[in-house]
């Protein structure tokens, strides 16, 4: 953690202050950008200001008075509530205009963490909360060029997953079996064990119906056999298994069968346009030193889709930020679900994934990529890209 870097970009936002605050270990932003051990056991509220200027100060209960001690800044120990509330209030001083783990009308809920009675309290010291979600894609998901390294790394070991678990199915078919889409999650899996990849679920593998349904989670009871005919989609997520390692995820199709059909092609070329124009918007705004914003990559996306007639069919935001989480908390590329109104940075790494989603023809098509906006302004996807669908019986 870097306080001088933190009241540096608060005074780029105008803001008096930043308070963190705690309890149970309910915020994990505040956890990775303090530097907080979550494994500590900890049972008692905490509050943490870091001033525009001047030295950070720190609120702990009294049987926990160490929980804060790694930080720097000025201590202040409670009690009862009364003492709590009296301390909280003279932390704060004279700001007016801090920021918060919070979200107008929850429409960032990666921000939107601190309870609404915590924000009552310090409004009623007469300070005005703002949303930090300005400061958490600064702190949160602005990443180093190690960092960026391992998602790199991670994406050639799962590209390749990827490639063997298309061939997997090719030889499986071609030998007269039909695999289900949990087995070859299962083959799939035990590859990230094998490559010391880790990731919290899935990957999803569905077929038809299945592949209209963005996130479909594949178990031995609901799979379908895989077989000649078959539209399938891919989507893999994982990252190293060391520490800070950031996450890489792709969405890739195939078609079970030696030629894939016309119409099957017709609508994953509309989705890769939108890929591939959102993608290109990124890329001129940042060779052209002009801010982008989440919303304007959704719009553009979203637009290819919906002139091509399929927009109701486009069900989901274009993207997300990615970072040691596969759903980081970064700007997303989002005006549907929100309007994500945050610039995107230097330093970051987002999911550009449109799709179009047709239950009644048991048919759904998703194209995803990992956009990489390096620490000196370079746009970059690092892996191969998918521009049509995989006839995986000609593996």
């Amino acid at each position: 953690m870097d306080i001088l870097a933190i009241q540096k970009e608060l005074k780029n936002e105008g803001l008096d202050g930043w308070l963190f605050y705690d309890f149970h270990n309910r915020d994990a932003i505040a956890m990775r950008i303090l530097g907080i051990d979550p494994k500590r056991f900890t049972s008692r509220r905490w509050y943490y200001f870091v001033p525009a200027e001047g030295t950070p100060k720190k609120l702990v209960h009294k049987i926990e008075s160490w929980k804060l001690d790694s930080l720097p800044g000025e201590k202040y120990v409670y009690l009862p509530w009364q003492e709590q509330h009296s301390l909280l209030r003279q932390i704060i001083g004279n700001a007016k205009k801090i920021a918060m783990q919070y979200s107008p009308n929850n429409s960032i809920p990666y921000i939107s963490v601190v309870d609404g009675g915590t924000i009552d309290l310090v409004r009623s010291f007469g300070v005005e909360v703002v949303s930090s979600s300005n400061l958490v894609s600064i702190f949160e998901s602005k990443l180093t060029n190690e960092e960026i390294e391992t998602h790199r790394k991670a994406g050639e070991l799962l590209h390749q997953a990827k490639n063997l678990a298309f061939k997997k199915i090719a030889e499986e078919i071609t030998s007269g079996k039909n695999p289900t889409e949990f087995e070859i999650q299962k083959f799939i899996l035990n590859l990230f064990e094998e490559f010391n990849l880790i990731n919290n679920d899935g990957p999803i593998v569905a077929v038809n119906e299945h592949a209209a349904d963005p996130h479909f989670e594949p178990t031995e009871t609901n799979s379908y056999r895989i077989k000649e005919g078959d539209l399938l989609l891919l989507d893999l997520w994982a990252k190293l298994n060391i520490e800070k390692s950031i996450y890489y995820d792709i969405t890739w199709m195939g078609f079970v069968g030696r030629k894939v059909p016309e119409k099957f092609s017709e609508i994953f070329k509309i989705v890769t346009n939108a890929r591939d124009s959102a993608f290109e918007l990124v890329r001129k705004r940042f060779s052209q030193s002009e801010p982008i914003y989440g919303f304007e990559v959704d719009n553009t996306a979203r637009g290819i889709i919906e002139n091509a007639g399929y927009g109701k069919f486009f069900i989901h935001r274009t993207g997300h930020n990615i970072g040691q989480e596969v759903h980081g908390n970064g700007t997303h590329m989002d005006n549907l679900e929100t309007r994500d109104e945050r610039r995107i940075i230097n330093g970051t790494i987002f999911s550009i994934e449109p799709g179009i989603y047709i239950p009644e023809e048991k048919i759904g098509f998703r194209s995803e990529i990992d956009v990489v906006v390096t620490n000196d302004s370079q746009v970059l996807v690092y892996g191969e890209i998918q521009n049509e669908i995989i006839p995986i019986l000609n593996l």
